[in-house]
């Protein structure tokens, strides 16, 4: 689905175009650069997935373009660099600057092209590394044997044949980044970068660089908008996303361009995008909180990932795995669940829905002995720490959780339990809780509470 894309910069017309007709004729997509300004406009443009650096030019040489692309947030693409006169320091500091390799002229054309291969899928591994890394406690294919899996696993196979926008929604924790992998896997665009970005890790201008980039000045940094290039965007936390964010987002996706922060030139973009969100997003739409065309937009292919509750038949393959996998990978010794403990777990009700069960069965391996897991250690482990607040339901800290859904969690309760004692008046809680009054509206619709259905409830 991706064409690598490669940039040549060298000051010589006749290897400039010999190299990118060869290049093109082996399927590359391939631009030109004579000199440095040239080049940095090229990739100011589009981000390269590989450059070809001659280092004498005429204006400013190889090496210190190298050291100012990698001087801006780490160098963000492969460089091979390309001379005839190099000396061994030269070399030397070309790769400390972080260029792949370096090649001799006159250019051995075979050699040329092995080395363009080699760094292309050399650079591919080791994000692929950095994917698993990140996903290491999940398998790409969901688990489960359950109609309701086989049904998602079945719209999955479908969804991923198309380049649709697709809209994961789900409670938290019910898997919706482990269905987007999977999407990703089976689709045309496999091969092509997996990129995430949760919109409520970060405060509204940081969202906007991670997004779509920015420049300053010469310096240019890549957005995931452009990092995902011809692969598939994951947007998590979707409804968190301010106003003016989902304007630029809908503009990039319906006209394939955007501009980075401070940027002059638009920037091309072929992305599938992924949302991700655990609120209803066309109550947010009607409420006018969430843009209306960006909604459609993204909802073409709406997808609900069931709470692990309701598809509890599931969980004792669900439990084998995870021990399987704990077992494995942080070398615990393997433990198994009884039939008593796997009914007891079936039937509770797992708020935290997966990432809580995997929490669960990592803690019980860690601290438990035995080659069982019995009922009873299982009660334990899921009763520890557990607080009551009056006139709500217990509310359980999961200090295994990232810190985002953890606080998230505690603020829920906590302004649930508030807004019940002071009978949904939002005023009063916002002065208990310190926060100003718009903002804590906004904090209610992001957290889904209705302070309305609350009023009059009182703790008891």
């Amino acid at each position: 689905m991706s064409t690598p894309y490669i940039l040549v910069v060298d000051d010589e017309p006749e290897i400039r175009h010999l190299v990118q007709e060869i290049l093109q004729d082996e399927g590359y997509e391939v631009s030109v650069a004579e000199n440095a300004e040239q080049a940095r406009r090229a990739r100011r443009l589009r981000r390269p997935d590989l450059v070809l650096l001659d280092i004498w030019m005429p204006d400013v040489d190889g090496i210190t373009l190298l050291k100012e692309w990698s001087d801006e947030n780490g160098l963000d693409m492969p460089v091979i660099i390309m001379s005839g006169h190099a000396t061994v320091e030269t070399a030397v500091e070309a790769t400390r600057l972080g260029a792949y390799d370096f090649i001799e002229k006159p250019l051995s054309l075979a050699k040329l092209l092995l080395t363009v291969e080699n760094t292309l899928h050399t650079d591919k591994l080791q994000k692929e590394n950095i994917d698993l890394r990140r996903y290491s406690h999940h398998r790409i294919e969901p688990v489960g044997k359950s109609p309701l899996m086989h049904q998602l696993r079945e719209h999955i196979t479908r969804f991923a044949k198309h380049e649709n926008g697709v809209l994961l929604s789900g409670e938290p924790g019910s898997g919706k980044r482990l269905f987007a992998r999977y999407l990703h896997e089976l689709s045309p665009r496999r091969e092509a970068p997996f990129v995430e970005i949760s919109m409520a890790s970060f405060a509204e201008e940081d969202a906007n660089e991670e997004l779509f980039g920015s420049e300053r000045n010469d310096q240019i940094r890549f957005g995931r908008l452009e990092q995902a290039n011809g692969g598939t965007l994951f947007l998590e936390d979707i409804a968190e996303m301010d106003a003016s964010i989902q304007a630029r987002l809908y503009s990039a996706l319906q006209n394939r361009r955007f501009h980075r922060v401070n940027g002059q030139d638009a920037v091309q973009t072929n992305v599938r995008v992924i949302a991700a969100t655990h609120h209803d997003l066309e109550s947010l739409v009607n409420k006018g909180s969430f843009r209306q065309d960006l909604y459609y937009k993204l909802n073409e292919l709406p997808l609900y990932i069931p709470p692990l509750r309701e598809h509890c038949e599931d969980i004792p393959e669900l439990l084998a795995f995870y021990a399987d996998f704990f077992a494995t990978r942080e070398n615990l010794s393997y433990r198994s669940f009884t039939v008593a403990a796997q009914n007891h777990l079936r039937n509770y009700p797992w708020p935290g829905n997966v990432r809580e069960l995997t929490n669960l069965v990592q803690r019980l391996l860690i601290v438990g002995n035995g080659d069982e897991i019995e009922r009873e250690e299982v009660e334990s482990v899921l009763g520890a720490g557990s607080v009551k607040y009056p006139g709500m339901s217990t509310y359980q800290p999961e200090f295994d959780l990232p810190l985002r859904e953890a606080r998230e969690r505690f603020e829920r309760a906590y302004l649930e339990h508030q807004l019940r004692k002071m009978g949904g008046n939002v005023g009063k809680v916002a002065r208990i809780a310190g926060i100003e009054r718009t903002h804590l509206y906004r904090k209610l619709r992001t957290l889904g509470i209705d302070h309305k259905e609350l009023a009059g409830k009182v703790s008891e």
